[in-house]
Parts: C-alpha cells; sequence; structure tokens
C-alpha cells in the first residue's frame, strides 16, 4: 500500500472527469503543474473547450491557456493512463425531490473498467455521509475486480464553486480533503496542497468531509428560509422586509441574508440529501423540511402578491402580458441549475398568462432544452401588464426606472424580487 500511495503522490497523472463548473477550474488548476486530463462525455463541451472557449464563464481564454500540461477528451480509452481520477459530476435530485445518484453510479462504472492497481479516487460531488464508500466504491470494485484499501484507495474533497463569483474561487477558498486511509488521507491533502493557496483542512474520515459539505449549504438554506419568513410577516404589516433587515445588520453579528428564490445546483438540492439518508436511518427532520417548503414554495408566493396588485388596477390576468426579468439562479452568471424563477413562469402560465423572459445571460437553446423556455432577444417596450425582476442582473441595475417602467403599460405592475430598485419606484418587493 505505501509504495503503491509513493508513486502516485511523486508522479500524479490526473484526470478529472466531468468538465462543468466544478470541474474545469480544477483541471486548469492542476493542469499548470502536472500532466492532467480533462474528461467529459459531453463531446460538444470538450470541442468547445479545445477551442479555448468556455460557455460557463468560469474560465476566461487566458487561463486555459496557461494550463499547459491539459488535455480535452471525451474518449474513454484517453484516460487510462492517469492514476489519479476525481470525479466532479452533478448529483442533482428528481421530481419527488430525491437524490439522483445516476452521474456519481455511471462515472463509478465507468472508473472500474479503467481503474488500475495503487490509484486512487477522489470524488467531489455533493453526496449524503457514508455515499462514496457505500455506492460508489462498491462499483469499482465490481468492475475492475480490486480491492478497495488493499489496490486503490478513495479520498473526498467536497467542492466549493461559488458559480460568477470573481473573488471566492477554488485556490482562494479552503478546501476540505480526506482519504480512506491515512496514507491515502496525506496524499489527498498534499496534492489540493500544491494549488489551493488558501489551504486545507483534513477531515478525519470520509464520511465526515462528506457531511461538512452538505451541511453548509443547509445551513445557508435554512437561513434564507428564515428571512423568507420574515418577509411574508412583515408583508402582511406593511413593514418593508429590507429596510428591517438593514436596520437589524447595524448589529455585528447579525447575518446579513436577502428574501428570495433559492435555487441552483446546491443551496436548494443539497438539504434533500441530507433528509434523505436521515429518513434512511428512521429519522424525520422538521427544521431542514420546513425551511425547504418555505423556500420551494416562494416562487407562488411572489406571483400571488402581483396578481393581487394587477387585480386592483383592473387588469385580467388571463391573457396578460407578463415580462420575467432574469431566468438564472443568481446574478451575473448563466447558470441555470435548478432555477426557481421557473416556478414563477409556470404559475402566471397556470393563470393563462402569456410569459415572455428576458435574461442576456442565458443560451436560449439551453434554456429551451432543460425548461421549454425561450427567452425573448429583447422585451419590446409598451407591451407588459407586469414586469418582474427575478434576478438583480447588472444589466438591470443599469437600465434603470424610466427604462423598466418604458417596457410597461401605463397600468403596469412592477415588482423586484431582487431589491434592484428603491421601494418607492415599485410597485411591491419581497
Amino acid at each position: 500500500m505505501s509504495n503503491a500511495v509513493k508513486t502516485i503522490t511523486t508522479h500524479p497523472t490526473i484526470c478529472v472527469i466531468g468538465l462543468g463548473y466544478v470541474g474545469l477550474p480544477l483541471a486548469v488548476e492542476f493542469g499548470k503543474k502536472f500532466p492532467t486530463i480533462g474528461f467529459d462525455i459531453n463531446t460538444t463541451r470538450v470541442d468547445e473547450l479545445r477551442t479555448g472557449v468556455d460557455g460557463t464563464l468560469e474560465v476566461d481564454a487566458a487561463e486555459l491557456a496557461s494550463a499547459k500540461k491539459l488535455n480535452f477528451t471525451s474518449e474513454l480509452k484517453d484516460i487510462a493512463a492517469a492514476n489519479v481520477y476525481i470525479v466532479t459530476v452533478p448529483t442533482p435530485i428528481d421530481r419527488h425531490k430525491r437524490p439522483d445518484l445516476t452521474p456519481l453510479v455511471k462515472a463509478s462504472q465507468m472508473l472500474g473498467g479503467v481503474i488500475k492497481a495503487g490509484d486512487t479516487v477522489i470524488y467531489e460531488s455533493t453526496v449524503y455521509p457514508g455515499a462514496t464508500e457505500e455506492v460508489c466504491i462498491p462499483l469499482i470494485e465490481q468492475g475492475s475486480g480490486l480491492t478497495f484499501n488493499v489496490d486503490f484507495f478513495a479520498g473526498y474533497s467536497p467542492e466549493r464553486i461559488n458559480p460568477g463569483d470573481k473573488l471566492h474561487r477554488l485556490t482562494t477558498i479552503t478546501k476540505v480533503t480526506s482519504g480512506s486511509t491515512p496514507q491515502t488521507a496525506q496524499f489527498v491533502d498534499d496534492l489540493y496542497q500544491s494549488i489551493v493557496t488558501a489551504g486545507t483542512h483534513r477531515a478525519s474520515s470520509i464520511r465526515v468531509a462528506e457531511a461538512a459539505k452538505v451541511i453548509e449549504n443547509t445551513q445557508r438554506d435554512l437561513n434564507i428560509a428564515l428571512v423568507n419568513e420574515l418577509a411574508l410577516i412583515f408583508n402582511r404589516m406593511g413593514i418593508d422586509t429590507l429596510e428591517v433587515l438593514e436596520a437589524a445588520g447595524t448589529k455585528w453579528n447579525f447575518l446579513p441574508f436577502r428574501p428570495g428564490l433559492v435555487g441552483g445546483h446546491c443551496i436548494g438540492v443539497d438539504p434533500y440529501y441530507l433528509t434523505h439518508k436521515a429518513q434512511e436511518l428512521g429519522y424525520t427532520p422538521e427544521v431542514i423540511l420546513a425551511g425547504r417548503r418555505i423556500n420551494d414554495s416562494m416562487g407562488q408566493y411572489v406571483v400571488a402578491q402581483v396578481v393581487k396588485r394587477m387585480l386592483k388596477r383592473r387588469i385580467h390576468v388571463e391573457d396578460a402580458n407578463v415580462l420575467v426579468m432574469g431566468l438564472t439562479f443568481k446574478e451575473d452568471c448563466p447558470d441555470i441549475r435548478n432555477t426557481r424563477v421557473v416556478d414563477i413562469v409556470h404559475e402566471f402560465q397556470d393563470y393563462g398568462a402569456n410569459v415572455d423572459v428576458y435574461d442576456p445571460w442565458v443560451n436560449a437553446a439551453e434554456s429551451k432544452h432543460e425548461y421549454g423556455i425561450v427567452p425573448v432577444p429583447e422585451p419590446a417596450a409598451g407591451k407588459y401588464d407586469a414586469i418582474l425582476i427575478a434576478v438583480g442582473h447588472r444589466q438591470f441595475k443599469e437600465l434603470g426606472i424610466d427604462a423598466i417602467r418604458h417596457l410597461g403599460r401605463r397600468e403596469c405592475v412592477l415588482y423586484d424580487i431582487k431589491s434592484v430598485l428603491p421601494a418607492d419606484q415599485v410597485d411591491g418587493r419581497l
């Protein structure tokens, strides 16, 4: 065992499996120091990256070019030379809000066909505690005929990528690491320390590292659920929620969370991984699921608020023209994974309204494929009975109140979910 680990530590050849928001920045950083293979089953994505273009906008052309030892492929035969495999595939939930481990299972089965004695597999995908050793490792053993912790080893180092954030990057965020044996844990930690300038935190076990990741976003989800519930209460009182939060925020230890839609690849998904495991063990979480229910209901609440204002102005909701500004799950980022803006779109469509979505950050083909929504290139002036600012893109802030109002009819209702505009210039906000 020690010889295998020593060999890997001295001459790592790394394969990053999955080249999305998490995998690509990782492959680039490792590709500056070690022979690195970036693998993805999406041939279009691989072809794009080979031309020096990243459609997610996480890595620019200069950064891609700086990774001199990085090569991209979608061919399985090209990754057999690696001795360190890092899995960064998505871990979504299904329509019943249960963990969907299909991408992780397929990646593990694939690794079972290429892994060799002495190799190390590191998982970064978010999972419930125990998933790496209970689900993934047995699949590798089955496919390879190798024995875990005798012939091959495993680590877990949860991703902490924040899409669109140019300040908190892979190298500037402390990396949690772990390994299946003490020697593997040291190797995994050393490997990440070679690229992460912020340093690492070595957990005592893979399960601890898995649990740490899943509670990071569960905590954020619950904090946002709290301010969302406060918004529901204060709106009934006729009090502006943002003013209350700004006043409370003058205390040094008040946490600066804001109400809104909770989507994205992590915060709106990860809590369900933890609650799934808890329920498997016979415990039904109360606080976590209560927070999820509040956050999942916010799109419906927003539409109800807008419809009330429309009816007060004698605007018929059926056949009304509604403009939703923004589709991504967060501002100034093209990421539409698990965006809850679609809840607003679907709710208005259920009322019989005609909904246009405008988002200058979104790839129209991707939006159509994922949600059946084709964003309008430009919204038409004077067309809309209601306008909702759903995402705080800088382009919407730069437009300003006059240009946004110009898109609507005279009695148009303007509702600002993200507090892009001053409260006295809109007809409602969370």
